[in-house]
Formats: structure tokens, sequence, C-alpha cells
């Protein structure tokens, strides 16, 4: 009888229990250590894939089991801001020899679900506007957005884009770009169906939180085999789209690739160019994050890793310039510009 009644106390008082286990919060140990890892540790001498030219890259090893899971990246003034698919955020710097230092940990301030499992969150993108530094997030399984004030402090505003409604569960706003002088771009990751070339993209007209009808639909054609995972904005306005693929036993394997922002249009079928694969011996995982900086000239690119919470996987995070061949159809960056 005792049993009983603790029973009904749960379902009464906790009615968003589906029984399964609570996610994980950040907890207060903020150690987190870092390793470096080699772009191909067959040959620690190689510094070009592609487009792109290797800068460095580190390991980062956190403490309790809600530590990873990133999904998405921000840079602002040395400031790193990862956000996890369980609504875990985790900022820091880094120091010399790529320490991690000032590490801050907080938890999403509102959401599509107040549930206890995974899919309650399941924050897959994020974009900031790096002028009023409001953020928003896509929650890939309520194919909604949301809109959060600078540091994610608390949330403003939400909105399930009607166009967005019919994209299929795990799948849906998966990448989000806010575009200079206004608009977001979204993609889904596999589209209606999962062997479909292209996948479902929007463009809103403006704040999709406030105007989730204002604007229209096109199409990606993702590299085959390829999913999107990310995107971000490069300084000279057009998008950069990072795709994975995964292959069994645990083989993960991206492609970058760059989009004229010209060429989204209403019902248009966008094809973008690929300038970049990491995949074995390079060093590969489940890359989910994107983000691009300026150092000097120069165009910087970084990549976070979803480890999913497996010890088979890895939390990286890596740093490359962008510098293209000589001919790639796109411009070269003027200058050099190093990083860590």
């Amino acid at each position: 009888m005792r049993l009983l009644w603790s029973i009904l106390l749960v379902l009464i008082f906790i009615p968003q229990w589906m029984g399964e286990p609570q996610l994980p919060l950040l907890g207060t140990d903020r150690r987190i250590e870092s390793s470096p890892v080699t772009l191909n540790p067959a040959d620690p001498a190689q510094r070009r894939v592609g487009d792109l030219l290797w800068l460095g890259g580190i390991e980062l090893h956190g403490h309790g089991d809600a530590f990873g899971g990133f999904s998405s990246l921000h840079i602002d003034r040395g400031r790193f801001t990862l956000l996890s698919d369980g609504g875990n955020i985790v900022s820091f710097q880094l120091g010399r020899h790529n320490m991690v230092e000032q590490v801050r940990f907080a938890e999403l301030p509102g959401g599509p679900g107040t549930g206890w499992a995974k899919g309650d969150r399941d924050s897959e993108a994020m974009t900031v506007d790096p002028v009023t530094g409001q953020i928003w997030v896509g929650f890939e399984g309520a194919n909604q957005i949301w809109r959060y004030t600078p540091d994610f402090a608390h949330a403003e505003t939400h909105a399930a884009p009607p166009a967005m409604a019919d994209w299929p569960l795990n799948t849906g706003a998966e990448s989000i770009a806010l575009l200079p002088g206004g608009g977001m771009v979204v993609l889904d990751e596999h589209g209606e169906k999962k062997h479909e070339v292209a996948r479902q993209g929007l463009f809103f007209a403006g704040d999709p939180t406030r105007s989730p009808r204002r604007g229209f639909r096109f199409n990606f054609v993702s590299p085959t085999g390829y999913d999107p995972s990310d995107m971000t904005v490069l300084p000279d306005g057009r998008l950069l789209v990072l795709t994975r693929r995964f292959a069994f036993p645990f083989i993960w394997s991206n492609k970058l690739v760059v989009v004229d922002r010209r060429a989204i249009r209403p019902g248009a079928v966008v094809r973008g160019r690929e300038i970049a694969t990491l995949a074995a011996p390079l060093v590969h995982d489940n890359f989910e994050g994107v983000t691009a900086t300026r150092e000097g000239n120069a165009t910087i690119i970084w990549l976070v890793s979803d480890d999913n919470q497996l010890f088979l996987q890895r939390s990286l995070l890596l740093k490359f310039r962008l510098d293209p061949l000589p001919n790639a159809n796109s411009p070269r960056p003027r200058g050099g510009g190093a990083g860590r």
C-alpha cells in the first residue's frame, strides 16, 4: 500500500514524468581539462584539409554525466559558449596552452517542455545577434524556435512556425543562422523522408518568433549521404553549412559546404561548394556545431562535436583558418592571421 501511494504521489505532482531518467544537470564541479589532438595522427605534419588550414584542436574533459552533448557554439570576444542538446550551457575562455579558464555553467531558462526526457529539450541549434546579443535556439523535437536575452538570462518569446509543423520527429530545426541585415535561415536534417536528397529549408523575412509566417521555402541539396548538422554565416555573407554522416560501427565523417546567400530564393534548389571533408584517418567525430570568427584579416572556423554522452565518442573543439586553394571558386581571404 505504501508503494502504491508513492506511485500515485509521483503521478499527481510530477505529471510530466514519462518513465525516462531525468536529464542530468552540470552541477558545481566546474573543472574542465583539455588535451591536444592532431589533424592526422598518422601524419602529425599535415596542416591542410581542403580549403582549411589546421590551427589546432583540443578534447574537452568535464566532470559528471551531464558534460558533453554539444550541438552548437558561439564565440564572443574570446568567450566560448557551448549549448548541449539537453539544454545545458557551458562557457569558458581559453588561456595559455589551451587551458580552460573562467568556466560558467547554466541551464536554459525555459523551453518547449518541462519533463524529464531529452525530448523535452533537444536544443540543437543556436544563433546570436552580434549587435543586441539576443539568442535564438532551435528545438528539434518540438519544431520550435525560442529567443533568449543575452547570456541566456531569460526567455523572451517563442513560436512554432507553421511551415515546420510537418517536419518529422528528431529532424527539425537542426541548423539555424541569423543573416546580416535581418532574416533567418533554418534547415531540417532529413527532409520529409530520410532517403530524399534535398533537405527542407526556410527563410524567415524577420524574427521567426514574432513573424513565423513571413518568408518562403527552398530546398538544400546536401552532399550525398550527409545530413546538415549546423550552419553559420561567414564574414563575407556566405553561409557555411556543416554536414555529417554516420556509419556503423561509430564511424563519423563531416563535410563543410559554402552556400551563396543569393542562391536562397523562393522554391530554389540550393547547392553549395564542398570545401573540406573530415574523415578517417583525419580527426573525426559527430561534429554538430560550427561558427566563424575573425582574427585580423583571417576567417577562423571552429567546430565542436557532440559525444552523445558515450565513452566511444569525444567532445572535440577544432580550429581552422579558411584558406581557399588557388583554383577554388571563392574569394581568397587577405592576410595571414594565425591562432593559438
